[in-house]
C-alpha cells in the first residue's frame, strides 16, 4: 500500500498529462491501468498495443505500485546537458555517449534500496527523465521518432561511483549501474507531454539538490531515440535514462529519502539504506 505522502505526491501529478499508465498489483494479481486523481481504471491486453478498459476502478490507495513496465534493456546516457558538460571542461559529443545497465536493476517507486554487501565505497543519486518506448524501431529518422515514443517518466540512475574507476585497465560503468535496486523508475509514463518543456528537481532528504531544464539536454529525447535505433533495434516498454545534469552527490545518511520530481509526471520517492 502507498503512505499518504507518496500518495499525495502521485494523485496531484496525475491530472497534468494527457495519460498516466501505471501497473501495480492488486489482490495478489499483477495489473495496469491509467490513473486519474485517485483512481486507476483497470485496463486489459497490452499497454502498449490497444490497451481496453474493464470497466473496473480501484482506489490508488488500495494497490502497492510497481515499476510501471518491465524493459528488455535500460540504456543510460553520459554528458548529455550542457551545463555539466561545461562544469566538467567535457566537449560536446558529437553523438550520444552510453551505457547499459541490467534490467534487473529496475525498482518501482517507494522501494528500499539496499547497499551491496560487496561494496562500501561511495553511492550517488542521478535524477533524471526517462523515455518509455512504445513500437518496435530500427533506424527511425528524428522526424519519426515521436511515433515510437510512448511517454516519459521519472527516473534515479543510482550508481556506485567509486567502482568506475576502481580498476585502472578497464571502467566498470556497468557494475557500478546494475545493483539490484539501482534503476527505479516511475510512479507512471506520462503521454502528451513535450519533453522540451520539463524540469527535474531531485530532493535528498527534503533538501532540493537539482532543479535544471530538460531543454539544456544536448539531444533531445526524439534525436535520441533515432541515433540509439540506429545501433539496436528498440523494444516495447525499453527505458531510456536521458543522463542527469549539475547536483549530482552522494547518499551518506545512514538512511536517505531520494524524491525525483518532473511537473506532469510526478515524483519518484525511494530510500537507500
Amino acid at each position: 500500500m502507498l503512505n499518504a505522502t507518496f500518495r499525495q505526491a502521485v494523485q496531484t501529478e496525475s491530472s497534468q498529462a494527457s495519460a498516466h499508465w501505471v501497473r501495480f498489483v492488486l489482490a495478489g494479481r499483477e495489473r495496469f491501468g491509467m490513473l486519474t486523481g485517485g483512481t486507476i481504471a483497470i485496463h486489459s491486453g497490452d499497454m502498449f498495443a490497444g490497451a481496453q478498459p474493464t470497466g473496473e476502478r480501484v482506489p490508488l490507495a488500495e494497490v502497492t505500485l510497481l515499476a510501471p513496465n518491465t524493459p528488455s534493456k535500460i540504456i543510460a546516457l553520459w554528458n548529455n546537458f550542457h551545463a555539466l558538460a561545461g562544469k566538467l571542461a567535457m566537449p560536446v559529443p558529437p553523438e550520444p555517449l552510453y551505457l547499459m545497465k541490467a534490467p534487473s536493476s529496475a525498482a518501482p517507486p517507494g522501494f528500499t534500496v539496499m547497499r551491496p554487501p560487496s561494496y562500501a565505497g561511495k553511492v550517488v543519486y542521478e535524477g533524471e527523465l526517462g523515455i518509455v518506448i512504445g513500437r518496435s524501431c530500427s533506424r527511425v529518422s528524428p522526424q519519426a521518432a515521436s511515433e515510437f515514443i510512448f511517454g516519459y517518466t521519472c527516473v534515479n540512475d543510482i550508481t556506485a561511483l567509486d567502482l568506475i574507476a576502481a580498476d585502472p585497465t578497464f571502467p566498470q560503468w556497468v557494475r557500478a549501474k546494475s545493483f539490484d535496486g539501482f534503476g527505479p523508475f516511475g510512479p507512471v509514463v506520462a503521454t502528451g507531454l513535450d519533453p522540451r518543456d520539463l524540469t527535474v528537481r531531485t530532493l535528498l532528504n527534503g533538501q532540493e539538490r537539482q532543479n535544471y531544464p530538460i531543454a539544456d539536454m544536448i539531444f533531445q529525447p526524439h534525436e535520441l531515440v533515432s541515433r540509439l535505433s540506429h545501433d539496436m533495434t528498440l523494444l516495447p516498454g525499453d527505458l531510456i535514462c536521458c543522463g542527469t545534469s549539475l547536483g549530482v552527490g552522494a547518499m551518506k545518511e545512514p538512511v536517505n529519502t531520494i524524491e525525483v520530481e518532473i511537473e506532469g509526471i510526478g515524483t519518484l520517492a525511494n530510500t537507500f539504506v
